[in-house]
């Protein structure tokens, strides 16, 4: 089973990425500096990151039908949610794979979820 450690030490040998542990978690910055938090919960790796503020969003009612209408098809395996930070919400993307994943899968998953958030602030910009 995969440990905040073991996965720890697969991210720091990536060259395009900088990796710091905090806490119970690895904050992961990519060549673009968008930022994602990795986490493990018993048998779930999650990796989010955060879009923006709820309270930026020009519209969130128009926002949230456009992306419950585009995210599947435009941003396959990245999902997108509310999340609280502190006494603050935001929007987020995250993936999510199995802590028994091969090293490869878990590189995939975050490559493409920032893949995803990258084309998600384009995609959504006139909103954000």
């Amino acid at each position: 089973m995969r440990t905040i450690e073991t996965t720890y030490d697969l991210l720091s040998k990536q060259p395009d990425l900088v990796v710091t542990k905090e806490d119970h978690c690895i904050f992961i910055t990519n060549e673009d500096g968008l930022d994602a938090y990795l986490c493990i919960s018993g048998d779930q790796i999650i990796v989010e990151s955060l879009l923006c503020p709820t309270q930026q969003v020009k519209d969130n009612a128009g926002f949230n039908e456009l992306v419950l209408k585009t995210q599947q098809q435009l941003f396959p395996l990245t999902s997108v949610a509310i999340t609280s930070v502190g006494d603050e919400d935001y929007y987020a993307a995250f993936g999510a794979l199995s802590s028994q994943s091969k090293d490869e899968s878990v590189l995939i998953e975050i490559e493409l979820l920032f893949q995803n958030v990258e084309g998600m602030l384009e995609c959504y910009e006139e909103f954000i």
